[in-house]
């Protein structure tokens, strides 16, 4: 059905002076040429509002009621892992019906939107003690305290990622085609194991891992690497090495290599990848690593190191959004 034409103002005038002067709606409606049906409308509204101006048009009435959408958040709120689905299914049980797209344009004006929930470690009572312990004294430390901690860690990194995401235009059916897909290979294809350091002043020494590393590999790493690590960063004389409790970190010969060389290390509470700020780091080398497309592993350690070797100081800082004078022990990756 069409749009009705809208009716001019001096033609709504006349309407309610013959209105006034005691003609009827039909005399009214024939000496004007209009449906009666306008007639009778504009004479109710300036009965009801003394005008025969248009009122303001609202536009199409909402499905839900102001009632049913403080429901629909306080769902969402008290459970995010609701579907969109589920929601339409709840309302459909108290006799409303709507669509999925209704449904998300609510939430949307009350700020609810759909986003991929973050992975993080499963915390136990006692983890999340570790952890308050953790951040209680160092929550505020002093800026030069964070500037010569030396964060490590080791990363595995894949020749072909399984969470490389690329967007294609393509057309409807052809999602399928060569050139719209990323080819994908068991067991990503091959991988190497690193093990690395930075500080805030840059990044430290990047070693390769051949096979599994066990305890005493990790003391040849620590006697290769961390003390030229620490000339090449300049840290101060107070630095503090970050390492986390895998067992081989914390073993009695590692544990009698840092007290026979006095390394200070940071006390670290249990499951807790996501405090250590080298996992940042992690991420942005994998991230620049995709844009490289290495094709073999020999390939793909080059790149590392070359991308590890050419960072200038804070740039991995910059690039997490955090400042190396600031330390947020709530601040997840």
């Amino acid at each position: 059905m069409g749009k009705s034409k809208e009716i001019s103002q001096d033609l709504r005038k006349k309407c309610v002076d013959l209105h006034k002067s005691g003609s009827s709606l039909g005399a009214i409606s024939k000496r004007l040429k209009v449906p009666r049906s306008f007639v009778q409308t504009i004479v109710r509204r300036y009965k009801h509002h003394g005008t025969t101006q248009l009122s303001y048009r609202s536009g199409r009435r909402h499905v839900l009621s102001p009632r049913d959408e403080r429901t629909l958040v306080q769902n969402v709120q008290i459970n995010p892992r609701t579907t969109a689905k589920g929601l339409v299914k709840m309302l459909e049980e108290t006799g409303t019906k709507v669509s999925i797209s209704t449904v998300k344009q609510v939430l949307y004006r009350h700020n609810q939107k759909g986003r991929t929930a973050r992975k993080k470690p499963l915390l136990q009572n006692r983890h999340k003690k570790s952890r308050l312990w953790f951040a209680t004294p160092h929550g505020d430390k002093d800026p030069t305290f964070w500037r010569n901690v030396l964060w490590s860690d080791e990363t595995k990194i894949e020749l072909f990622d399984h969470n490389d995401h690329r967007y294609v235009w393509r057309k409807m059916g052809e999602a399928c085609k060569p050139k719209n897909t990323i080819p994908t290979v068991k067991h990503g294809g091959g991988s190497i194991m690193l093990w690395g350091c930075f500080a805030a002043g840059g990044t430290g020494a990047l070693h390769k891992i051949d096979g599994i590393m066990r305890k005493e590999n990790y003391v040849d790493i620590l006697k290769q690497h961390l003390k030229t690590s620490v000339r090449r960063l300049q840290l101060g004389r107070k630095w503090v090495f970050q390492t986390d409790n895998d067992p081989k970190h914390t073993s009695k010969v590692v544990a009698k290599w840092f007290n026979d060389n006095k390394v200070k290390v940071l006390e670290w509470p249990s499951q807790s990848p996501d405090l250590n700020r080298i996992e940042n780091v992690w991420a942005e080398l994998k991230k620049r690593l995709r844009a490289r497309r290495p094709t073999n592993l020999t390939q793909l350690h080059q790149f590392c190191q070359e991308k590890w070797n050419q960072n200038s100081p804070n740039l991995f800082w910059e690039a997490c959004g955090r400042l190396p004078e600031t330390f947020d022990p709530s601040y997840t990756i």
